[in-house]
Formats: C-alpha cells, sequence, structure tokens
C-alpha cells in the first residue's frame, strides 16, 4: 500500500504571480522550493528502504518490536479481531510498533522508545501497508498508493487511503509525531500512524508532545533510553467519508523504567479546540480506554515509583498546560484586536469623496496624530489590562491550587483522625475482652494456689494425730508376735544343743563301735591261725 502527496492544480492568482517577474522574496522561495523537492526527491529513494511487517495471529507479542514495550509486554486486553500488528522498519532496523484498527482504519496505539526530537521539518511522504487489505500480497514494504493500485488487491478495503482524507477538514495526524524520531523520518509517514485530525489541532498536539518529552519526561528518566512511550487514540462516531473514524481524544502513556527511581504517567487531550491537555494516573487512563486495558505489565513496577519525579514531571506539566491556556486567550483575543483596529484606523484618502479638498487634507493632518496617540493608548490599555487579568488569573489560579491543596491536607488529616479513632473504638470491645479474661485466670491461680496452702497445712496435724492414735494398737498387737518368736528362738536353741548332744555321742559310738569291731576280728582271725 501506497501513501502518495497530492497536489493540486495552480489557481489563477497563482498564474498571475507566475507571470510577473521574481523579486529577492521570490527568489528566495523558489530556493527553498527546489530544496523541498531535493528532500522529497530523497524521501522517494529512501522509501524503498521502508518495511512494516504485519505481525502473524499467532505470535503473542510484536516479534522483534516487542523491544519497544516495557518489559517485552505489549498492552494487554486491546486485541480484537479487526486489529492487526504492524512492526514498523526502515533501513532493516525497527523503528517502532502499531496497533491498527481495520474497522475504524486508525491505529489503536504507537509504541516507542527514548524520543529524541530531530531538527528541521521533513516532506510529508504518505504510505500505506499492501499486507494489510491483500494477505497475500508478496510486498513487506510500504509503497505509494498509486503503485500498489495495480499490485494489491481490494485496496483501501481495510485501510484509509490518502483519497479518504482530500476534500474534508481534516489532515493526516500521527501518533508517533516525525518531530520526535530521529531515526529516519519517512518511516513515521505511513497511514497506519495516522489519524483524522484538523489542522489546529494537529499543531497544538505536536506542540503538546514535543514539550512534554523535551521538557517533562526525558529529563526525568536519565537520558531516556529507559522510557516507554504509547500514544493512541479512542475513536468516535464520526467519520470521514464515513470509512475513516475521527478519534474522539488522543492519549499517552510514559513508563520510565530507571531502576529505583521509576515512574508512569498519562496524558489526554480531547479534539476538541478549547480544550488543552490533561495529566492523569495510568490507572485512570486506562478506564477510560475502551476493555480497560493494562497498558504496562505490572503498572510500570508500581510499588517502586518514584513519587518525587512525578512532582517534577506535574510541575512542568502545569507550565504547559499554562502557555497553552495563554495560546488560547490570545488567538480567542486576536480576531476582536483586529477588527477594533480596522474600525479604528483612518479611511484612505481615496475612500472619502471630500478627501481632495484642501480643507479635508487638513484635517486629516491635524487629525492623523491624534488617532495615532488614540491607537498608541488603546494598545497600551489593552496590553495592560491582559497582563492584568493574565497576572490575577495566575495569583488567583496558585491561591485555588494552595487553598486545594490546604483542603486536601486537611481532609486527609481529618479522614486520617477519624480512622485511627475508628480503629481504636472497634479496637475496646476486644482490648476489655482480653483484660476481663485476664483478670479471670488471675483470679482462679489465686484461687487454686490458697486451695493448696490450705491442704497442706491441714494435712500435716491430720497425720501426726492418726500416727499417734495408732501407736498403741500397733504397739499392742507386736508383743504376741514378739514373744512367738522369742518362744520360737529358745525352742530353737534347745533343739539345737539337743541335737548337737546326741550327734556329739553318736559320733563317739561309732568310733568306739568302729574301733571294738577291727580290735575284735583281728583276734578272731589270730585264734583261726593257731588251730
Amino acid at each position: 500500500m501506497l501513501g502518495s502527496v497530492a497536489f493540486s492544480p495552480p489557481s489563477p492568482q497563482a498564474r498571475a504571480a507566475a507571470a510577473q517577474p521574481l523579486g529577492p522574496a521570490a527568489l528566495a522561495e523558489a530556493a527553498m522550493g527546489t530544496a523541498r523537492w531535493l528532500a522529497l526527491g530523497s524521501l522517494l529513494a529512501l522509501a524503498g528502504l521502508l518495511e512494516g511487517r504485519l505481525v502473524g495471529e499467532e505470535e503473542a507479542g510484536f516479534g522483534e518490536c516487542d523491544k519497544f514495550f516495557y518489559a517485552g509486554t505489549p498492552p494487554a486486553g486491546l486485541a480484537a479481531d479487526s486489529h492487526v500488528k504492524i512492526c514498523q522498519r526502515a533501513e532493516g532496523a525497527e523503528r517502532f510498533a502499531t496497533l491498527y484498527s481495520t474497522r475504524d482504519r486508525i491505529p489503536v496505539y504507537s509504541a516507542f522508545r527514548a524520543p529524541r526530537p530531530a531538527p528541521g521539518g521533513a516532506e510529508q511522504r504518505w504510505l500505506v501497508e499492501p499486507q494489510i487489505d491483500d494477505p497475500n500480497s508478496n510486498l513487506e514494504e510500504a509503497i505509494n498508493e498509486a503503485e500498489a493500485i495495480t499490485s494489491v488487491n481490494s485496496l483501501g478495503s481495510k485501510q484509509a487511503l490518502n483519497t479518504d482524507y482530500l476534500d474534508s477538514d481534516y489532515q493526516r495526524g500521527q501518533l508517533y509525531p516525525f518531530s520526535l524520531s530521529s531515526d529516519l523520518q519517512v518511516a513515521t509517514f505511513t497511514l497506519t500512524n495516522s489519524a483524522p485530525m484538523t489542522q489546529s489541532f494537529q499543531e497544538r498536539w505536536y506542540v503538546n508532545l514535543y514539550s512534554l518529552m523535551d521538557r517533562a519526561l526525558t529529563p526525568q528518566c536519565g537520558s531516556g533510553e529507559d522510557l516507554y512511550i504509547l500514544t493512541g487514540t479512542v475513536p468516535s462516531d464520526y467519520r470521514v467519508k464515513d470509512k475513516v473514524a475521527v478519534p474522539e481524544f488522543v492519549w499517552l502513556a510514559a513508563c520510565c523504567a530507571v531502576p529505583g527511581g521509576g515512574w508512569a504517567m498519562g496524558f489526554v487531550k480531547h479534539t476538541r479546540d478549547s480544550d488543552i491537555i490533561e495529566d492523569v494516573m495510568v490507572k485512570d487512563l486506562q478506564k477510560l480506554l475502551p476493555f480497560n486495558p493494562q497498558l504496562f505489565q505490572n503498572n510500570c513496577g508500581e510499588t517502586e515509583q518514584d513519587t518525587e519525579k512525578m512532582k517534577k514531571i506535574l510541575e512542568v506539566v502545569n507550565q504547559i498546560q499554562d502557555e497553552e491556556r495563554m495560546v488560547h486567550s490570545q488567538k480567542s483575543s486576536s480576531p476582536l484586536s483586529s477588527t477594533r483596529s480596522k474600525r479604528s484606523a483612518p479611511l484612505p484618502p481615496e475612500a472619502s469623496e471630500g478627501s481632495s479638498s484642501f480643507l479635508g487634507k487638513l484635517m486629516g493632518f491635524i487629525a492623523t496624530p491624534f488617532i495615532k496617540l488614540f491607537q498608541l493608548i488603546y494598545y497600551l490599555v489593552v496590553a495592560v489590562l491582559k497582563n492584568t487579568v493574565y497576572l490575577l488569573w495566575c495569583v488567583t489560579k496558585q491561591v485555588i491550587n494552595g487553598i486545594e491543596s490546604c483542603l486536601y491536607r486537611l481532609g486527609s488529616a481529618t479522614m486520617s483522625y477519624f480512622m485511627a479513632i475508628g480503629e481504636e473504638l472497634v479496637s475496646i470491645p476486644w482490648k476489655v475482652l482480653k483484660v476481663v479474661a485476664k483478670v479471670i485466670r488471675a483470679i482462679l491461680r489465686i484461687l487454686c494456689c490458697l486451695l493448696k496452702a490450705i491442704c497442706r497445712v491441714l494435712s500435716i496435724p491430720v497425720r501426726v494425730l492418726v500416727d499417734v492414735a495408732t501407736f498403741p494398737m500397733y504397739t499392742m498387737g507386736a508383743i504376741p508376735i514378739v514373744c512367738k518368736d522369742i518362744a520360737l528362738g529358745l525352742g530353737g536353741t534347745v533343739s539345737l544343743l539337743f541335737d548337737a548332744a546326741f550327734g556329739t555321742l553318736s559320733g563317739l559310738f561309732q568310733v568306739v563301735f568302729s574301733v571294738c569291731k577291727r580290735i575284735g576280728y583281728k583276734v578272731t582271725f589270730d585264734n583261726s591261725g593257731e588251730l
């Protein structure tokens, strides 16, 4: 798909001007025009190097363009059947990523990193993506619309074309403006990176983006290498030529991933001419978007964000908002001032019939200094009044901001006070129950100790009395047993003596008997020999 630059035929006034001799200003303008044509020719030569790869649905992220997202993770919750993922490339390198809506024919968001504003301007070289309308196309480069007509099937069925913006009040506004790209600027001039914007809104949107990046976001994120940016649109019901949706508002989300000093901020700008860019928290911005997505994984390290840097960013954003309000007030007052100056200006000499008379010339000569003085006084009074009103407005704003801050702090302190009181009141019954339980437990322990002491004291005399009372009974009962034991002992002793005596006598008899027996045997033997 291609985006061509549309040229309109020269007007009669332009033809008449071309017929006149060229002065120094005209020569300078002609030289600038030649420079523009040379720049356009260089962009045409570089267009062949621009590539935009459509990422397949089977891929979870944006392929090699995941590096443009915080933690390599694209926003969650924005995917739809009508959305296509594009990895925008130029000169063989990835430049930024885009989620494009084929239903609304505008980008849902573009993601990029570390923007460094490029000096100077760039010629508009609008290109289209062939593979959006024709998935079977072998053209992987963004090309001119005129060339795509002959080589791409169903061109314009799913994406916006340059012809959709012709004869309308809208221009092609970039979500990732070329003024923020230090890379090949033609990479941002794709219709997949653009949405319908009025000229005034487009100018203010670019100025806001440049101011935010240059003055607020990049300075508070180191060198900007860890700064992740998302710029997106929310479509309205109105469509240009019933095809291209006009954004209801555009938004920007920034995530600084510096370790220990990161932050996240969001900004919203409605397409109404009177609105200025608004700062919001990322969580609040997500609630404003369709499907309530999560723009950054883990909300860009929400638990470790640096609130001091966020306060400095908000201070700069307030300055940018004040500057935008001043521009709005000057624009709103400039038509009135110009009208009054035209009304108060003296008529030229040829405007009146009697201007040729001497009296008219004399009156004009005399009245001219007074008229000039009146104009000078009028301009001075208007300037003083404008500056006074602006000063009063600034003072009033500071006073209102101070009052709001005091009220906010007072409200926060009051809420904290009442919450603390409420917590204490809620905890009183529980604390009373705990104290009562401890008192009852202590009383029970004291009663137990007293009962033990009483029992021990009472147990001593009872035992003594029992022992004394039972002593005689035990003594009398032991006498028979003792006598019996004594009798048994004496009987045993007598029996032992008898046994010893009888045993001794028996032994003596046996010895004597044995001796006699031996003697008698010998006598008997001797006698038998004698016979």
